[in-house]
């Protein structure tokens, strides 16, 4: 069962974001929305440390409950060697969603350059038949919002 403090619409974070662009994909009838935002309190751009947020929503559109297993996710900075990350849930959550429910998160990841992107997907299983299935998260730019062209 997800606490209150979960499942939400909004954050107060997610309402300080500074880019204008949401990026929305249904796979398998899970729907992720993603906004990700600079974080230039936890930047020391001098020293080319740059930090994001990123706020997801994550909506149950089956008919069916379902549990998010696992993430992974790749990391691309565009002047640095890129990364993959993986685990287990999402936030130290694997949230079960009944049909329609959301479950809403933000986290965070930091680039060594001005511009960075990410995309990944999350293993979901479906509780009625314990079959699971890959989600994609759709791809999102990760850009410093003072950065000259």
């Amino acid at each position: 069962m997800l606490s209150s403090n979960v499942v939400s619409k909004s954050s107060s974070i997610f309402s300080m974001c500074k880019q204008k662009t949401m990026s929305n994909l249904t796979t398998s009838g899970i729907q992720i929305s993603v906004k990700p935002f600079f974080r230039s309190d936890l930047s020391d751009v001098p020293k080319l440390q740059y930090f994001f947020n990123y706020h997801i929503e994550i909506e149950n559109t089956n008919n069916f409950d379902v549990k998010l297993l696992s993430r992974n996710w790749y990391i691309f900075d565009s002047l640095h060697e890129s990364r993959y990350v993986s685990g287990e849930g999402v936030v130290g959550e694997q949230p079960i969603l009944k049909p329609n429910e959301k479950f809403t998160y933000t986290s965070g990841a930091d680039l060594q350059s001005e511009l960075g992107m990410m995309q990944g997907f999350y293993t979901f299983c479906n509780l009625i038949d314990g079959s699971t299935f890959e989600v994609s998260v759709p791809s999102f730019l990760m850009e410093y919002p003072y950065k000259l062209n």
